[in-house]
């Protein structure tokens, strides 16, 4: 008589409940930090952005028409994209007081909602 080897229906179920009891532990931490990483990128974005408009600014004595001038001349590779609307189109275009400088005097995000610190990300 041969015996056969396995597992019993129990054995796999008391599995199955640790690795779902591991993942419910586990998820809510893994995006969060996904959520911090996109807040991180947004920040380095906006700096990257700012500081380009202020070479652009400094070198022409205007500020740019629009983003894809700084691309045009060579200011930046490409405009970087809002990571929490995945798209370099919802950036928020703020001009300068005087009209007469260009168009392009600060940029803000797209982006609806708050970060973790509460403040909403387009006051950012």
């Amino acid at each position: 008589m041969k015996i056969k080897r396995g597992f019993t229906l129990v054995e796999l179920l008391v599995v199955l409940a640790i690795i779902g009891t591991l993942l419910s532990l586990s998820a809510p931490r893994y995006f969060r930090s996904m959520e911090k990483a996109k807040e991180s990128v947004l920040r380095e974005n906006l700096n990257t952005l700012r500081t380009t408009i202020d070479k652009y600014f400094s070198d022409t004595g205007r500020y740019p028409a629009s983003l894809s001038d700084l691309v045009l001349k060579h200011y930046l590779r490409k405009i970087p994209e809002d990571p929490l609307t995945e798209s370099d189109a919802t950036w928020t275009l703020i001009p300068p007081i005087d009209k007469d400088k260009g168009d392009v005097y600060d940029v803000k995000s797209g982006a609806q909602g708050r970060s973790e610190d509460g403040t909403a990300y387009k006051d950012w």
